[in-house]
């Protein structure tokens, strides 16, 4: 098996600069597209042979260095009833989002383990087909999830959730304590069903204020990478962690992934030697002439060069019209730099 992002994630690689991209399995992928007009997102992400083989797409198309199991954030707040559906154009929607403290006591009771099993029985099926690369696995941060399930949507200024968190902390906390319990046993399933490292995406904590950030999100991060870290590498993702880098570093994950506003090579200094960095190309730099782009990608490479800590990939998810030409060029790029 290639063992470059899981050396790069000890800090010890010895090779060449290890790349994957978040979000690699997806709609920008006329593969992907193909499935998807037979069945819903969620069919996909809740059949195991339908997630095992859209997981593997971008590997035979790409050869990306390891694969991330298909999957959404939300299928924990999925198995809490709330009413879990995606909206072409709109993205996720939660049915019957939370109002107060008093409906956090209506969630059922649910045993992760058997409602999100068909995740396992995916990597199962994925360990059996992949066999060149590591596989990947995630779950969302307690405060992006918990920010759905108060808003019901994507939300420009989580206004719900803030008002929520500031008005009422004691009951704000009740949840997102919930919310990592559970995602401590759902990475735990993960890795149990043979996952080599995994991933906590933190999509809103680019929200929060500083002191709000310590308090909501990375007291939380930090719950879970303690709990998880003894038994598989964990890289931990906030939307605006180039903000929060330092913080998170504290934490001791095993890696950071960054977002495309830092400079890693000057951001490289604050970290500490043993935590490894992940980034930060700008996904819309996908868009740009192929000339330009690699340009792009080799200053970064340039810029995080002899790193032994240092994975490739995008300061956030492909987007949806990103060309297939691009991400080809983008691979060949990092896996020909010298």
């Amino acid at each position: 098996m290639n063992p470059l992002v899981i050396d790069a994630l000890h800090c010890r690689n010895k090779g060449r600069i290890p790349v994957w991209f978040m979000r690699q399995a997806g709609r920008y992928m006329p593969e992907y597209r193909a499935l998807r007009a037979k069945y819903s997102f969620l069919q996909m992400c809740h059949t195991p042979e339908l997630m095992a083989e859209v997981t593997a797409q971008p590997i035979t198309r790409f050869g990306m260095d390891a694969a991330i199991i298909f999957s959404d954030i939300l299928v924990i707040p999925e198995s809490l009833n709330v009413g879990l559906h995606f909206d072409e154009g709109t993205g996720p929607v939660i049915e019957r989002p939370l109002k107060n403290g008093h409906d956090i006591a209506k969630l059922p009771a649910i045993d992760i383990r058997e409602s999100l099993d068909y995740v396992c029985q995916g990597i199962t099926l994925l360990k059996q087909r992949l066999t060149t690369v590591p596989l990947l696995g995630f779950c969302g941060a307690p405060f992006t999830l918990a920010s759905y399930m108060i808003e019901g949507k994507s939300s420009r200024d989580l206004h719900k959730t803030k008002s929520w968190m500031l008005q009422d902390p004691t009951s704000f906390h009740a949840l997102l304590n919930l919310l990592a319990e559970y995602a401590i046993t759902y990475l735990t399933m993960q890795i149990e069903a043979g996952v080599s490292a995994v991933q906590i995406f933190d999509s809103w904590a680019g929200m929060l204020a500083y002191r709000q950030f310590y308090e909501f999100s990375l007291h939380y991060l930090q719950k879970i990478v303690e709990a998880i870290k003894p038994k598989a590498p964990v890289i931990v993702f906030c939307k605006g962690s180039s903000v929060f880098a330092a913080d998170l570093a504290k934490i001791s994950p095993s890696a950071i992934s960054i977002d495309w506003n830092a400079n890693m090579a000057q951001l490289r200094p604050l970290i500490r030697p043993s935590i490894a960095l992940q980034g930060n190309l700008d996904p819309d730099l996908l868009y740009a002439p192929i000339p330009f782009l690699k340009n792009e990608v080799t200053q970064l490479l340039h810029s995080m060069h002899g790193d032994p800590g240092y994975i490739f990939n995008l300061g956030h998810g492909i987007t949806p019209q990103t060309p297939l030409k691009a991400v080809s060029a983008v691979i060949e790029c990092v896996k020909g730099y010298q």
